[in-house]
């Protein structure tokens, strides 16, 4: 289940308010993947589809695993406890 979240983008889709300057299509997969987040018991549930390509993140991002929405975005988030934690959405082609 989704315990909190980091950004207000992230908190706004899941709770099915619009996002401003986001295509409608991101918007639709982003929720699409927050509801599996929030269903998640276990961090190994997220490994199905395949396409969500979970995996742990290194660096700056040490402890915290990400979830692909497609090429460009992510959702990172920290895992504790059976629960998601810090849920951010994050564009890996920005600097």
């Amino acid at each position: 289940m989704i315990r909190s979240f980091r950004s207000r983008d992230a908190e706004s889709l899941f709770n099915r308010q619009p996002a401003r300057g986001w295509p409608a299509e991101i918007q639709r997969a982003t929720l699409r993947k927050l509801r599996m987040l929030n269903r998640a018991g276990t961090l190994q549930d997220l490994r199905v589809p395949p396409g969500n390509r979970l995996e742990a993140l290194k660096g700056n991002r040490e402890g915290q695993h990400s979830i692909r929405i497609n090429d460009q975005w992510r959702i990172c988030f920290r895992w504790e406890e059976g629960d998601a934690h810090d849920v951010d959405i994050v564009d890996y082609h920005r600097g």
